[in-house]
């Protein structure tokens, strides 16, 4: 595979997914070592002539008084990775953990750090060799997220546990087979490990991805609901959305457009409504706002994972070196609280419709979706399940943002609790696969009730996908496999490997 090479500029989140998901190789640019140098020679130069220095010749924290002398430099390293890394599991994913050392490794090479040549390139390493240190998932505050990606450092020092080869082992043990030798920290390499936003940064980066090829695949479903219900699809038209003009309502009916190339709904129908409720008419508008939102993330998160996030910072190409807090993330944990709330509102739409559809006084179907035959109940109490899976979506909607107080002898005052948005949001995003697995089940089950209708192009291909993986409802099989059935089906990404991601 062609490499990504990183220069800390222009790291886009297409590159980062190749390097999280299929184990992309990564180079680092050669200029970026002069940077890195440079950099050095700033903050070395200003220790030595007695400028106090956070986190190279002054402590780190509630240490800040204390003093650091150049020959202590490796154990105070070393004291700090023992006393940072202190996360709570369960485990930040494989793909989480290679997109934060990519993240990580490629703010170093703008070269505002005091990085070393030899840790850049540990990064570098441990990424292309595909060892993976094991980060806790709970701790950070997200300013930085000092407590658990220091377990990173950690593994490169020998310590601890890393993923390797499929494996949970040693880390001393992975780097020895790889010929890796352990690193011995110099300079302020500890504190620049730890001074990073790259675990919520990746994170996000993975929620945003999995969340718009969510909404693709509840598009595609929701059309093929539409067409069980019979349904007035005059609001997907393109002149009336561009009237109102918001990007992702106009994004979200062109894709549904799309899905519905061919469908009986393009034609006239006796027996249609004149409009439908909001979660059908609207529905797209509704996945439109959650669109709308991941973009507004996207755009913070492809400023952060190319710039800086150390204190103190060197000013490239120049002497000067400052204080700062541009490990500050409120900004983008707001954006990620947005779009989880977008993702709310998306919850209510698909629990509303599925309501909708098993009432035979609106659908003119057989109550609950029943077969016609009587040889089952149909989805009688499926209402229940994913009542019980909205009412915890509500409570993952609720803001973490807000919820901290002040830490390190008062210091530490604010923060932004990125990591903990982030992984609500990821929990949130999984319930909604299941509940966008039982729109699909009720959808295929209307379709066969409503008997000889036209599908639309994708909306066939999505209903013979589904029905791969979920039988018609009828007979004595309990409803329950059918629902795992299609949790299972969103999952795999197949509904869009058939009809295609773009």
């Amino acid at each position: 595979m062609e490499s990504v090479v990183l220069n800390g500029r222009d790291l886009t989140l297409e590159a980062l997914y190749e390097i999280a998901y299929h184990g992309r190789v990564v180079e680092i640019e050669p200029e970026a070592y002069q940077r890195m140098e440079d950099g050095r020679r700033v903050m070395m130069g200003l220790s030595r002539e007695g400028k106090p220095i956070y986190g190279l010749n002054r402590g780190v924290g509630w240490n800040k008084d204390q003093t650091v002398l150049e020959e202590e430099l490796e154990l105070e390293n070393q004291k700090i990775i023992c006393a940072h890394a202190l996360g709570f599991p369960p485990y930040n994913t494989d793909t989480e953990v290679r997109a934060m050392m990519a993240i990580r490794l490629n703010n170093m090479l703008i070269g505002a750090s005091c990085a070393s040549d030899e840790l850049v390139n540990v990064y570098r390493d441990f990424l292309n060799h595909g060892i993976t240190p094991r980060v806790p998932l709970r701790g950070s505050v997200g300013e930085a997220d000092i407590v658990t990606i220091t377990h990173m450092g950690m593994a490169f020092v020998g310590q601890g546990e890393v993923s390797y080869r499929g494996k949970i082992v040693p880390a001393k043990e992975a780097i020895e087979k790889e010929g890796i030798a352990p690193y011995r920290m110099r300079l302020k390499d500890a504190h620049t490990i730890m001074l990073s936003n790259c675990q919520g940064e990746a994170m996000t980066a993975i929620l945003v991805r999995e969340v718009e090829d969510l909404v693709k695949m509840s598009d595609l479903i929701f059309c093929l609901d539409y067409e069980g219900l019979n349904g007035n699809i005059e609001s997907l038209r393109e002149d009336v959305n561009a009237l109102r003009g918001l990007p992702g309502q106009i994004e979200c009916a062109a894709r549904c457009r799309r899905y519905l190339e061919g469908s009986y709904l393009y034609e006239p129908h006796s027996d249609r409504a004149l409009q439908d409720p909001l979660t059908f008419r609207g529905g797209f508008t509704i996945t439109g706002s959650v669109v709308d939102a991941a973009n507004y993330v996207k755009e913070y998160l492809r400023i952060q994972i190319n710039s800086p996030s150390d204190n103190p910072c060197v000013m490239p190409g120049t002497d000067g070196l400052y204080v700062n807090s541009n490990f500050e993330t409120t900004t983008l944990a707001v954006g990620v609280e947005m779009l989880t709330i977008a993702l709310g509102h998306m919850s209510r739409a698909i629990n509303y419709r599925m309501i909708k559809m098993s009432s035979s006084e609106f659908t003119h179907l057989p109550r609950y979706l029943a077969p016609r035959d009587g040889s089952s109940h149909g989805f009688a109490i499926v209402q229940d399940a994913f009542s019980s899976l909205e009412a915890e979506n509500r409570m993952l909607v609720n803001p973490s943002s807000v919820d901290f107080f002040q830490v390190e002898g008062g210091i530490e005052a604010h923060a932004s609790n990125l990591p903990l948005v982030a992984s609500k949001a990821q929990r949130l995003t999984d319930n909604i696969r299941r509940l966008v697995g039982l729109e699909a089940m009720y959808a295929a089950q209307a379709v066969d009730l409503r008997e000889g209708i036209r599908l639309g192009r994708f909306t066939r291909e999505a209903y013979e996908v589904i029905r791969e993986f979920i039988p018609k409802t009828a007979g004595l099989r309990g409803v329950c496999y059918d629902m795992n059935g299609s949790y299972e089906l969103i999952c795999s990404g197949k509904l869009l490997d058939r009809v295609g991601r773009s």
